[in-house]
Protein backbone atom coordinates (compact mmCIF):
# COMPACT_ATOMS: atom_id res chain seq x y z
CA UNK A 1 0.00 0.00 0.00
CA UNK A 2 1.39 3.44 -0.88
CA UNK A 3 0.75 6.56 1.23
CA UNK A 4 2.36 9.84 0.25
CA UNK A 5 4.92 8.10 -1.95
CA UNK A 6 5.93 5.72 0.81
CA UNK A 7 5.21 2.01 0.64
CA UNK A 8 3.62 0.83 3.86
CA UNK A 9 3.33 -2.86 4.64
CA UNK A 10 -0.27 -3.87 5.18
CA UNK A 11 -0.61 -5.03 8.78
CA UNK A 12 -3.59 -5.78 10.97
CA UNK A 13 -1.94 -4.25 14.02
CA UNK A 14 -0.44 -0.81 14.46
CA UNK A 15 3.03 0.09 15.73
CA UNK A 16 3.65 0.55 19.43
CA UNK A 17 4.33 4.27 19.01
CA UNK A 18 0.59 4.68 18.52
CA UNK A 19 -0.10 4.22 22.24
CA UNK A 20 -2.82 6.69 23.17
CA UNK A 21 -3.96 7.20 19.58
CA UNK A 22 -7.03 4.93 19.75
CA UNK A 23 -8.26 6.76 22.87
CA UNK A 24 -7.74 10.13 21.20
CA UNK A 25 -9.57 9.04 18.04
CA UNK A 26 -12.43 7.47 19.99
CA UNK A 27 -12.94 10.63 22.03
CA UNK A 28 -12.79 12.74 18.87
CA UNK A 29 -15.36 10.64 17.02
CA UNK A 30 -17.71 10.50 20.00
CA UNK A 31 -17.44 14.26 20.53
CA UNK A 32 -19.09 14.61 17.12
CA UNK A 33 -21.88 12.05 17.56
CA UNK A 34 -22.87 8.98 19.60
CA UNK A 35 -21.69 5.70 18.06
CA UNK A 36 -21.64 2.00 18.90
CA UNK A 37 -18.40 0.02 18.96
CA UNK A 38 -18.40 -1.34 15.43
CA UNK A 39 -19.24 2.12 14.03
CA UNK A 40 -16.18 3.46 15.86
CA UNK A 41 -13.94 0.74 14.38
CA UNK A 42 -15.26 1.49 10.89
CA UNK A 43 -15.06 5.28 11.31
CA UNK A 44 -11.40 5.08 12.36
CA UNK A 45 -10.60 2.79 9.44
CA UNK A 46 -12.49 4.89 6.89
CA UNK A 47 -11.53 8.37 8.09
CA UNK A 48 -7.84 7.38 8.22
CA UNK A 49 -8.04 5.89 4.71
CA UNK A 50 -7.18 2.49 6.22
CA UNK A 51 -3.93 3.77 7.77
CA UNK A 52 -5.28 2.95 11.25
CA UNK A 53 -6.98 -0.38 11.70
CA UNK A 54 -7.85 -1.02 15.32
CA UNK A 55 -9.97 -4.12 15.69
CA UNK A 56 -12.92 -4.50 18.00
CA UNK A 57 -10.69 -6.48 20.37
CA UNK A 58 -8.64 -3.37 21.07
CA UNK A 59 -11.45 -0.79 20.87
CA UNK A 60 -13.93 -2.36 23.32
CA UNK A 61 -11.49 -2.52 26.27
CA UNK A 62 -10.69 1.17 25.68
CA UNK A 63 -14.40 2.02 25.58
CA UNK A 64 -14.96 0.14 28.85
CA UNK A 65 -12.00 1.89 30.53
CA UNK A 66 -13.11 5.33 29.32
CA UNK A 67 -16.60 4.62 30.63
CA UNK A 68 -15.23 3.44 34.00
CA UNK A 69 -13.19 6.67 34.13
CA UNK A 70 -16.43 8.63 33.49
CA UNK A 71 -15.12 10.01 30.20
CA UNK A 72 -17.89 8.24 28.27
CA UNK A 73 -21.45 7.26 29.02
CA UNK A 74 -23.40 4.53 27.29
CA UNK A 75 -26.88 3.18 26.91
CA UNK A 76 -28.53 0.40 24.97
CA UNK A 77 -30.34 1.54 21.86
CA UNK A 78 -31.94 -0.17 18.91
CA UNK A 79 -29.90 0.45 15.77
CA UNK A 80 -31.05 -1.19 12.53
CA UNK A 81 -33.37 -3.45 14.56
CA UNK A 82 -30.47 -4.65 16.74
CA UNK A 83 -29.67 -3.82 20.34
CA UNK A 84 -26.40 -1.89 20.50
CA UNK A 85 -24.49 -0.14 23.26
CA UNK A 86 -24.11 3.43 22.06
CA UNK A 87 -21.35 5.61 23.57
CA UNK A 88 -21.20 9.38 24.11
CA UNK A 89 -18.55 11.68 25.54
CA UNK A 90 -19.16 13.29 28.91
CA UNK A 91 -17.97 16.78 29.86
CA UNK A 92 -14.88 15.14 31.39
CA UNK A 93 -14.33 13.23 28.15
CA UNK A 94 -14.42 16.46 26.17
CA UNK A 95 -11.83 17.98 28.51
CA UNK A 96 -9.62 14.88 28.14
CA UNK A 97 -9.95 15.13 24.35
CA UNK A 98 -8.81 18.74 24.39
CA UNK A 99 -5.82 17.95 26.63
CA UNK A 100 -4.82 14.87 24.61
CA UNK A 101 -5.16 16.70 21.29
CA UNK A 102 -2.93 19.49 22.58
CA UNK A 103 -0.27 16.96 23.66
CA UNK A 104 -0.42 15.12 20.32
CA UNK A 105 -0.12 18.40 18.40
CA UNK A 106 3.08 19.20 20.32
CA UNK A 107 4.45 15.71 19.66
CA UNK A 108 3.58 15.82 15.94
CA UNK A 109 5.01 19.32 15.49
CA UNK A 110 8.22 18.36 17.27
CA UNK A 111 8.69 15.15 15.28
CA UNK A 112 7.95 16.96 12.01
CA UNK A 113 10.50 19.69 12.84
CA UNK A 114 13.14 17.13 13.76
CA UNK A 115 12.54 15.01 10.66
CA UNK A 116 12.69 18.06 8.42
CA UNK A 117 15.87 19.23 10.12
CA UNK A 118 14.50 22.61 11.10
CA UNK A 119 17.22 23.10 13.70
CA UNK A 120 16.41 23.42 17.38
CA UNK A 121 12.95 22.54 18.49
CA UNK A 122 11.37 24.80 21.05
CA UNK A 123 10.72 22.71 24.13
CA UNK A 124 7.10 22.31 25.10
CA UNK A 125 5.50 20.80 28.14
CA UNK A 126 3.70 17.58 27.44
Amino acid sequence: MIHGGITVKKRRSNPEFLNGVPELLILRLLSEQPLHGYEIVEAIRNQSNQVFEFGEGSIYPILHRLEADKLLSSRKETVNQRQRVVYRTTASGKRRLSEAADRWNVVATTIRAMLEGDGCVTPAVL
